[in-house]
This record gives C-alpha cells, structure tokens and sequence, in this order.
C-alpha cells in the first residue's frame, strides 16, 4: 500500500479544493425542495463548479453519467440524477460530490430532510454526521487507521443502526480514490500509522435497519436490501501534527 504524503503546496492546493466544494455544497442545499428533479440540482451544481473553473470529479469516473451522486430515502450512495426522480416533502436527500482544482481532488457528502421527516429520520441523519466526528478525534498522527473506524462504528452501534460494510472512505489527492480504504467499522488489524500530510475522505454510511447493501440494475445506485432509510456524511480531512484539519468545512 502506498499512501501520499501532501506537500505544503499540495496541502494549499487541496485546502482551495475543499473550500470550493463547500461553497457548492452550501449553495446546492438551498435548491433542495419538494418538485425538483434530482437532474436539476446536478445540472446546477455542476454549473457552479465549472463557474469556479474547476471540473466536477464524479462525472464520467469509471463510466458515472452525472456530476453529482443523489440518492434518495433507502438510496445508500451513488444515485443516478434523473429528471423522473423528483424530490419529495419528508425525503431524506444525499449529495455526495466532489471536484478537481489544479489537478487536486477534494470529496464530501451530505444529507439533507426535506422538511418535516420522521424523528427515527432525522436521529439517524444525526447521528450519522456524528459518527463522522467521533471518528476525527482519532485522525492524529502516531493513531492508527483503525482508531478512526473502530469510533465509527463504536457510536453507530449504540443506536443499534446498520453500518455499510460494502463501501467504504478512502486516501484522496491527484487521484478520487487513493490508499488507504477506510472501514466504517472495526478492522482486526491496526492499519497504518497515521501522518502529516495525508489527506482522507471519511464518510460513514448508516442504516436505519440492517446493514446489508444491493445494487440496483444501473449497476451504480446501492441500495439498502430491507429498504430502510441511509443516511451519509462525508468530508475530506488532513492530518496535521495536532488536530485534524476538515478541508471541506471550514464554518
């Protein structure tokens, strides 16, 4: 396994990169409402990274027709955007993106209800975003990569949710996916010694039922096999010599 170590330069370079995806991020939630098509949130998301001269990362990659992965309700990840999809009031919505500026990658997810959702919706919406924080407090260099997916999936458990294990987060940098792969669970193995300069996608991805995942015939959209609600959140991180840094979230 070969994991990059991110110059200063890169480091600046992803830093742009996660800040721009969490302006798009920002702006795309305003658009979500009941009778948009999943179609059109892409297409307008996809015109606000082109507007910022940077290329949206997701569209074409390993044949994926869209900008944006949009998944909605007991959707896991990787939505296909359709203009027969149209978002509903109490849906659960996942916009999972990600762009590339100067060559360098930046990804992050996340979920939104569209307006009043059930309270079993919207704890699962929370604690999933949790769970992404309660895995951070261990990204400190000297930790290894299991510290993280063990508080991962330590918290989820409590609730008794299910916790994908079919997909999982990943290194990130010149490339969407680089090593390492990183459980949203606990690993037998220790995994690699964190250090300065990586850079990570953490993103859980949490059931409200079972764990268990499908997908569907498009050969992209996972869904949940018990049709359960999923919920996701996701964002890019560095680790640093003390606290990691949130790449895509900065407010």
């Amino acid at each position: 396994m070969s994991v990059s170590i991110k110059s200063e330069h890169e480091i600046e370079l992803m830093r742009h990169a996660g800040h721009l995806l969490e302006k798009v991020h920002d702006e795309l939630a305003s658009h979500i409402r009941p009778g948009i098509s999943t179609k059109e949130l892409d297409r307008i998301g996809e015109d606000m990274i082109r507007s910022m001269g940077c290329t949206p990362n997701f569209l074409n990659y390993e044949g994926f027709p869209a900008s944006f992965c949009i998944s909605l309700n007991d959707e896991v990840v990787h939505g296909i955007p359709s203009t027969h999809k149209i978002i509903q009031e109490g849906d659960l919505v996942k916009i999972d993106a990600g762009l590339i500026y100067k060559g360098y990658h930046s990804d992050a997810a996340r979920t939104y209800a569209v307006g009043e959702v059930s309270p079993e919706a919207r704890q699962l919406m929370e604690v999933t975003k949790q769970s992404f924080f309660e895995g951070i407090k261990f990204a400190k260099a000297g930790n290894h990569l299991n510290d993280i997916s063990k508080a991962i999936g330590a918290y989820a458990a409590k609730f008794n949710y299910g916790i994908v294990r079919d997909l999982v987060g990943h290194g990130i940098g010149t490339h969407l996916h680089e090593d390492p792969q990183i459980p949203n669970f606990p690993q037998k193995r220790r995994g690699i010694k964190l250090m300065p300069g990586m850079t990570l996608a953490i993103e859980p991805m949490i059931n409200l039922g079972r764990a268990d995942v499908a997908w569907e015939d498009d050969e992209w959209t996972v869904v949940t096999m018990d049709g359960s609600l999923s919920a996701h959140y996701e964002n890019t991180i560095l680790i640093t010599d003390g606290e990691p840094e949130i790449l895509t979230l900065t407010k």
